[in-house]
């Protein structure tokens, strides 16, 4: 998900425009959204016998433009679908695919969708009119298959790779691999390139502590992936990966050395945040720097208990 807008900002209409869809390599296209929130980077990845749709777009009527767009580029072949991860502007529009793809997804992803969809379904919709009438007669439907850790698909000649990364921005985070493309989905692990914000922080999702988020992102970086598509924002190569890795590493690193320090927590949010502005005084968002920070500083508080 991107950075909240506030009230005097309100959400313009989170409508996938499937005519921004680029390819990126061979049978391989992204409906690109380089900046508009809550509008996800939607990939079409082709085989010779099947086509893989990646995320819906928010609710039924991005999710009915997006499949349209997938049927037509697929001209007969077979269709299915993942989401990177349960938010709404990423899965909630599955209900549209139910009679026209096979719907995958990890265990822990489909333990979130069970557990918080309806949840997130209101939250979202008090975000604003213009998400709200997205997430009219949302239908919340369960996945087709269910893998645990990894799954290779073959599309017929071309196999996608399907891997659960662990808790990382949400608890069930996927990404999706190409290997002959040499490309890798993130969903919102990432949110970068040209429109980057800083990281979001749903609370009782996330995991920024050395075991979470920050070891996804360096496991990814090592496997040295040519293009990435991240959740949203433009497009780009391993840099992106390296952005969000040095960008929670330096969050860790001053928050711990204050936390240890005894400060009191809302000295090491000032002092914390002005670090992290200078280094990213271009990245939006910067709301959930202090979300971050509180991350850590609860996850220290378990720790002592």
């Amino acid at each position: 998900m991107t950075a909240a807008v506030t009230p005097e900002q309100p959400i313009p209409d989170p409508e996938v425009r499937t005519g921004q869809a680029r390819e990126v390599s061979r049978d391989l296209v992204v409906i690109e959204n380089r900046g508009a929130a809550l509008v996800p980077n939607i990939g079409v990845i082709g085989g010779r016998e099947a086509v893989l749709v990646v995320d819906t777009g928010m609710g039924p009527r991005n999710a009915e433009a997006v499949l349209e767009f997938a049927a037509d580029y697929a001209a007969g072949r077979r269709l299915y679908l993942t989401t990177t991860h349960f938010h709404p502007e990423h899965a909630f529009g599955a209900e549209v695919f139910a009679d026209a793809a096979t719907y995958l997804i990890n265990r822990a992803q489909a333990l979130d969708l069970e557990r918080k969809g309806a949840a997130y379904l209101e939250m979202f919709r008090g975000l604003g009119d213009s998400v709200a009438r997205r997430l009219d007669d949302v239908r919340l439907v369960a996945p087709d298959l269910v893998y645990e850790s990894e799954y290779e698909l073959d599309l017929g000649g071309r196999l996608v790779r399907l891997r659960a990364t662990g808790r990382g921005h949400s608890l069930g985070d996927q990404v999706i691999e190409i290997p002959d493309a040499d490309v890798l989905f993130t969903g919102d692990l990432v949110e970068a390139g040209q429109f980057a914000i800083f990281p979001w922080f749903p609370p009782y999702d996330t995991d920024v502590s050395g075991i979470g988020w920050l070891e996804v992102m360096e496991r990814l970086l090592a496997e040295r992936p040519g293009t990435v598509v991240p959740g949203h924002g433009a497009i780009g190569g391993a840099e992106l990966l390296a952005d969000v890795r040095d960008y929670l590493r330096l969050l860790r690193e001053e928050t711990r050395v204050r936390r240890d320090s005894a400060v009191s927590q809302e000295t090491i949010i000032a002092e914390v945040r002005a670090i992290v502005l200078a280094r990213h005084p271009e990245w939006a968002g910067r709301e959930w720097i202090e979300n971050g920070i509180g991350c850590l500083c609860a996850e220290h508080a378990h720790a002592g208990h």
